[in-house]
Protein backbone atom coordinates (compact mmCIF):
# COMPACT_ATOMS: atom_id res chain seq x y z
CA UNK A 1 0.00 0.00 0.00
CA UNK A 2 1.95 3.29 -1.03
CA UNK A 3 0.37 6.45 -0.28
CA UNK A 4 1.54 9.45 -2.22
CA UNK A 5 1.02 13.12 0.60
CA UNK A 6 -0.94 15.50 -0.53
CA UNK A 7 0.97 18.43 -1.80
CA UNK A 8 0.30 21.11 0.74
CA UNK A 9 -1.98 24.18 -0.28
CA UNK A 10 -0.19 27.52 -1.83
CA UNK A 11 0.77 30.00 1.18
CA UNK A 12 -2.15 33.10 0.99
CA UNK A 13 -0.66 35.97 -0.67
CA UNK A 14 -0.53 39.35 1.10
CA UNK A 15 -3.11 41.25 1.18
CA UNK A 16 -3.13 44.97 -0.78
CA UNK A 17 -3.01 47.76 1.56
CA UNK A 18 -4.24 50.93 0.24
CA UNK A 19 -3.22 52.87 3.13
CA UNK A 20 -1.60 56.71 2.85
CA UNK A 21 2.19 56.06 3.28
CA UNK A 22 2.60 59.88 4.11
CA UNK A 23 0.13 59.01 7.31
CA UNK A 24 2.87 56.79 9.16
CA UNK A 25 5.92 57.76 10.56
CA UNK A 26 9.47 56.75 8.88
CA UNK A 27 12.53 56.35 10.66
CA UNK A 28 13.86 59.67 9.25
CA UNK A 29 10.76 61.17 11.37
CA UNK A 30 12.77 59.96 14.70
CA UNK A 31 16.30 60.89 16.17
CA UNK A 32 17.05 57.42 15.27
CA UNK A 33 16.50 57.67 11.49
CA UNK A 34 19.43 60.07 11.18
CA UNK A 35 22.29 57.67 11.62
CA UNK A 36 22.81 58.16 15.38
CA UNK A 37 24.04 55.41 17.30
CA UNK A 38 23.28 54.24 20.60
CA UNK A 39 26.03 54.72 23.01
CA UNK A 40 29.05 52.11 22.63
CA UNK A 41 32.55 52.23 23.68
CA UNK A 42 35.33 53.99 22.33
CA UNK A 43 37.21 51.28 20.67
CA UNK A 44 34.42 50.60 18.43
CA UNK A 45 34.09 53.80 17.76
CA UNK A 46 37.79 54.53 16.96
CA UNK A 47 37.68 51.30 14.89
CA UNK A 48 34.69 52.65 12.92
CA UNK A 49 36.60 55.93 12.32
CA UNK A 50 39.46 53.89 10.93
CA UNK A 51 37.38 51.63 8.62
CA UNK A 52 35.54 54.54 7.24
CA UNK A 53 37.96 57.80 6.98
CA UNK A 54 38.81 58.63 3.56
CA UNK A 55 41.66 58.30 2.08
CA UNK A 56 42.91 61.72 1.74
CA UNK A 57 42.33 61.86 5.78
CA UNK A 58 45.73 60.67 7.69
Amino acid sequence: MSTTPEPEPPAPRPALAFDDPLDQQSSDDTDRGWGERPEGDSAADLKRFLDEKPPHHL
